[in-house]
Formats: structure tokens, sequence, C-alpha cells
């Protein structure tokens, strides 16, 4: 295997795919759990879809399959109330079973590049959902995104994904072995397909209270950016509503004041403008010019 893990299928494959002129493909990105990849990817594929636009979603943890598991829930609760629902099409990429490490990212590659195809064929974005966790998948799901999204819960025990940095100065020491990963593809999109990757990390289930060290958090995580070139959104607050949502497959945005059997509170309205306010920062020029109107 090469050096920088990429095999020589995914390597072409990547000249030909981006050769085509379809789908943004948005990577959720994330080395660790519990950050809420699966909840920023099903809300955003909503988002999109309540803006006109088609989405496939691609679920590459293949472990835990939380976005797979979200979206059966959607469908069990359509077919029980008779809820009509906006609906991405997914697809489930699984990992190879092959003992011969090559052999396994040769299937894995085929795999992947197959489903992408497909789905750049008929969609207009692609979110793909990345595992909690270093595989060939994920450094291939990183490789080909034009838009990498990197939930990050507000803290210094999660801040490491990204990098180290002086407790006392805030002064960045190294990046981490993600941040060096996301180099690595970075570079070789850009020499394979002269695209670049916009890097949004999101600064996930912050405190409403001006805690000072959220506002540590915050000046570390600048001083990182302007380190290793990504940008910073506001993510969504720690709220009880995801978890509740879960088990029937909604978001946010299906819930009304008046259609819904969920308590439609203030509280909502908040997390809804935050997920506006997410869509708005992350500057897909697919969306110029189209207003958002949840």
């Amino acid at each position: 295997m090469p050096a920088d893990g990429m095999s020589t299928m995914s390597r072409t494959g990547l000249a030909d795919i981006t050769q085509q002129a379809e789908a943004r493909v948005i990577v959720i990105g994330n080395e660790k759990g519990g950050a809420g990849k699966s909840t920023v990817s099903i809300h955003l594929s909503v988002a999109l879809l309540c803006i006109g636009k088609k989405v496939g979603v691609i679920d590459l943890d293949v472990r835990q399959r939380s976005l797979t598991r979200y979206l059966e829930n959607r469908t069990r609760w359509m077919q029980n109330t008779s809820a009509k629902l906006t609906m991405p099409e997914i697809v489930r990429v699984d990992a190879s079973q092959e003992r011969d490490l090559d052999k396994a990212e040769a299937e894995e590659s085929e795999r992947f590049l197959a489903s992408l195809a497909r789905l750049k064929r008929e969609c207009d974005f692609i979110i793909i959902d990345a595992p909690g966790g270093d595989t060939f998948l994920s450094r291939l799901a990183h490789m080909y995104a034009d838009t990498l999204i990197t939930p990050l819960n507000d803290s210094f025990v999660d801040f490491d994904l990204l990098g180290d940095v002086n407790p006392q100065t805030l002064e960045v020491l190294r990046p981490s072995f993600y941040s060096e990963m996301v180099w690595t593809c970075r570079k070789k999109k850009a020499q394979t397909s002269r695209r670049p990757i916009d890097w949004v990390v999101m600064r996930n289930r912050m405190s409403p209270l001006a805690a000072r060290n959220k506002e540590r958090v915050g000046g570390a995580l600048e001083n990182l950016s302007k380190r290793i070139g990504f940008r910073l959104a506001p993510g969504l607050s720690e709220r009880v509503i995801y978890r509740e949502l879960f088990p029937a497959g909604l978001t946010l945005l299906d819930l009304s004041e008046t259609s819904s059997n969920v308590a439609f509170t203030m509280s909502h309205k908040a997390a809804r403008q935050e997920l506006r306010d997410l869509v708005i920062v992350l500057q897909l020029p697919e969306l110029a010019g189209v207003e958002i109107t949840f």
C-alpha cells in the first residue's frame, strides 16, 4: 500500500469522478465518536431537501450505522403514521471481508466509487457520514470531499482531535494525526482535480453560558484554524430534542406548531435557527441566491 494509505484504484478513480460536473460531496468527518456526526448528517440532508435539492447519503460507519438506522426509523414513522416526509437516497458501503489488505482496499474502493458515481448522476448533493475512527474508507471519503465538516464537542477533551496547544498561552504546538490526514487529502485532491476541499469545523454542543473554558476553547480554535486552514462555524447546541427525535427518524424541520406529535417550543425554534445559520455559513456555491425558508 502507498505510504499515504491510498490505493492505485482510488487515485485513478478520483481523476475519473471529479471530471464529472455534478453533485457537491459533503463529508461529515471526525475520528472521535459522540460528536454528533449522524445528527448533523440527517439534519443537513433534510435541510437541503427542504430547499428543493436532490440529496444522496452514504453511510460509511460500518459498525454503528447510526445514519442508516435513523433513516430506517424515518421510513417506519411514515409507514405507521401515513406522514409524507422528504427522504434522501441512501447507499450503504460495507467493509470488505478480505483478509489480504490490498484486496480488501481494492474491493472497498470499487464499492465506494461505484456508489459515489451513481449518486453523482442523480443528486445535487451527496452527504457522507464517515466513521468515528481511522479507516481506509474514511480516508478515501475525505479525499473526495468538496466540503468537509468536522463536528467538535466544545471542550479541550475533544480539541486534541485537531491539534495540541499550550494550555497557558493557547499556542499551537503541533497538528493531530487527523489534521495531517486531512492535509494529505487536500493536497492530493488539489493535484488531481485542481478543486479545493473547504474544511469547516463546527463547535458542537456549545453551552449557552459564557464560561471561561468556552472562551479558551474558542481562542485555541482560532489559533489552530490559522495554522492548519479550516473555517469555524457555529454548531448545534446540546438539546434533548435530538435524542428524542431519533427513534421516530424525525428532524427539527419535520416539526411544526400544528402538524407534529411533538410539542413545538421556543427551544425548537432556536435550534432550527442554528441549523439555518449552519447552512448559511457553509457558503455552498450551489445555494448562491437560493432563499432558505426554514
